[in-house]
């Protein structure tokens, strides 16, 4: 019989710095480290649980529903350390509250986009399976913060987005090609949470707010020193993104309890 290292709390996963009983079975992943301390304010009682390189993870509560939220830093490999070790500690939905550009003219600066599914362009969710495996994120999910953020009123869009690996290659003209696929928006993570959840049997999905929009040229670019990098459009959005993300984390909750009683 072989010892399950992940069941010992006082084992740690060698990046996140977590260990069993640290972290929730809701989890909320932002790309950014400094954006976890801004989505905490929503939970009641947040400690902060490890600091270790780009990985910030706090746990709280939200209504009574314990929840964590852990940084993946940029990218889809990032992004694959962070589920596997979130994973072998228990964690069972997974919610991504990032930043997107958008690619199609109605997706302004701090709107949000719901991801249906992903366009994988990278190489990371290659290792784990060929192209031709969709990266699609839980339908219950998906419903979930669509519904939330409807009956909220917020301008919200939902469709595909695409995953990107290069952030310095994405050209007008390559932007233009998925534009005209209909694609809503680029990112570099999603990709990855999408294909590895599916993988593990996990639920997944993603909420992203839009930061620039390249089909017209406007990208995250240069600030002046001591400038803050996000529009105050962007930082209103983390916190709609974040507040839809833990409504649809108890929604779900508490749907799955009433089907178990």
């Amino acid at each position: 019989m072989f010892y399950d290292m992940a069941a010992n709390k006082d084992v740690l996963q060698p990046h996140l710095m977590v260990g069993k009983g640290d972290v929730a079975e809701h989890v909320l992943i932002p790309g950014d480290p400094k954006r976890v301390e801004l989505m905490a304010t929503h939970l009641s009682n947040p400690i902060k649980v490890s600091e270790n390189r780009q990985f910030v993870t706090v746990s709280g509560h939200y209504k009574g529903l314990p929840v964590s939220i852990v940084s993946s830093g940029i990218g889809v490999p990032a992004m694959l350390i962070t589920v596997e070790e979130l994973l072998r500690v228990g964690a069972k939905i997974l919610i991504r509250v990032g930043t997107t550009g958008g690619l199609q003219p109605d997706v302004k600066v701090g709107d949000l986009v719901v991801a249906t599914a992903s366009v994988r362009t990278d190489g990371g969710t290659q290792m784990y399976a060929p192209l031709g495996y969709p990266a699609v994120a839980s339908r219950d999910v998906v419903e979930a913060l669509s519904s939330y953020c409807a009956r909220s009123g917020l301008r919200f869009h939902e469709g595909v987005v695409w995953t990107s690996e290069a952030y310095y290659a994405e050209t007008l003209d390559v932007a233009k090609r998925w534009h005209d696929l209909n694609v809503v928006s680029v990112e570099m993570e999603t990709s990855g949470l999408f294909v590895l959840s599916s993988i593990k049997g996990v639920k997944a999905g993603a909420i992203l707010v839009c930061d620039g929009n390249l089909i017209y040229g406007k990208k995250k670019s240069e600030v002046l020193r001591g400038q803050k990098p996000y529009e105050p459009e962007v930082i209103e959005g983390v916190h709609r993104a974040t507040e839809a993300s833990l409504e649809a984390l108890l929604e779900i909750s508490r749907k799955s309890s009433s089907k178990t009683v």
